[in-house]
């Protein structure tokens, strides 16, 4: 009976051990990007396929975030940004940011090949700088950096693009905004599972607001007086905003009351190997933040995606 009781007693160790490292193997805890690559934007596809995008020259990759293997799906090019990014598994398309480009792109990521292009400058004095992008069941909606509007490209039946070119919306309401070259105002942007509310974070004004998507009305969602610096992406997993904090290396937590105009910030979620963070997407009870490392010269410098716990 001894012996029986110390081979399942054996046996259980070797299962206990044999258990995070297969799967650390499945979902490793960084995934290596290409160097010099300038990451900004990540968006989750189908299964545990993800997307990467560069700030260097706009290449974007494909990855798997159970083997961490990579893949360049979109090349570069010269003076090309791609920054946000958001899949719609319905087209199987990739939404980007165009940045200091003033346009979003579509990417039809069976081929790579860029579907639409779609201009958005906004003809302000500061020029443009679409920053972000979230699909819903019926448009796809972008933030301008640098101008006081978001756009929206509606979308057709099953995610089709309909429309030849963006629509302005305005920012009203409790929006700040603050004029200047090179100020960060409206950056990550997510919406509500309806598509009814969007959230969108200003780095400058240090708040989150909810935004009408038809009438661009804002309304700043109140936290106790207390700001929001640093913010950048958005992540939204059921009442749960995530705003992902670049400089602070860290990733915020609200927790929305029912009315979405109101919260409670929690504790952050931090990785040592956080180095400004910019941007995440969630893949079960994970979330995956690219590193931006800005202020760090790009040559020779390794960039990583950083898997971290929801909890």
């Amino acid at each position: 009976m001894k012996r029986i009781t110390l081979a399942f007693a054996s046996l259980a160790l070797l299962v206990a051990g044999a258990v995070p490292a297969a799967a650390k193997s499945a979902y490793p805890e960084v995934i290596q990007l290409p160097t010099a690559f300038q990451s900004e934007g990540i968006a989750v596809g189908t299964q545990h396929t993800f997307y990467a995008g560069s700030l260097a020259d706009g290449t974007i990759v494909s990855g798997d975030l159970r083997t961490g293997h990579t893949e360049v799906l979109v090349a570069g090019e010269e003076g090309r940004l791609a920054v946000g990014m958001s899949f719609d598994s319905r087209s199987g398309y990739l939404f980007v940011a165009g940045g200091l480009n003033g346009v979003g792109r579509v990417y039809d990521t069976e081929s790579g090949q860029l579907v639409a292009e779609y201009d958005m400058s906004s003809g302000g004095q500061f020029g443009d700088f679409i920053n972000d992008v979230i699909v819903t069941r019926d448009a796809a909606y972008f933030t301008n950096s640098f101008a006081r509007e978001i756009s929206r490209v509606p979308l057709g039946p099953a995610g089709t693009l309909v429309a030849q070119s963006a629509d302005a919306i305005p920012l009203t309401g409790d929006w700040a905004q603050v004029e200047g070259p090179f100020v960060f105002n409206a950056n990550g942007i997510e919406a509500a599972p309806n598509g009814e509310t969007l959230f969108i974070v200003s780095s400058v004004a240090e708040a989150v607001y909810t935004v009408d998507p038809d009438t661009g009305e804002a309304k700043q969602i109140e936290l106790g007086g207390t700001a929001v610096p640093a913010g950048d992406g958005l992540v939204l997993v059921g009442k749960t905003l995530y705003v992902v904090q670049n400089q602070l290396n860290q990733i915020g937590v609200i927790a929305l009351n029912s009315d979405l105009v109101s919260g409670i910030i929690g504790e952050p979620v931090t990785h040592p190997l956080f180095n400004v963070p910019t941007t995440a997407a969630v893949f079960g009870n994970s979330l995956y933040a690219v590193n931006a490392k800005f202020g760090t010269p790009p040559d020779g410098t390794a960039y990583e995606v950083v898997r971290v716990s929801r909890s």
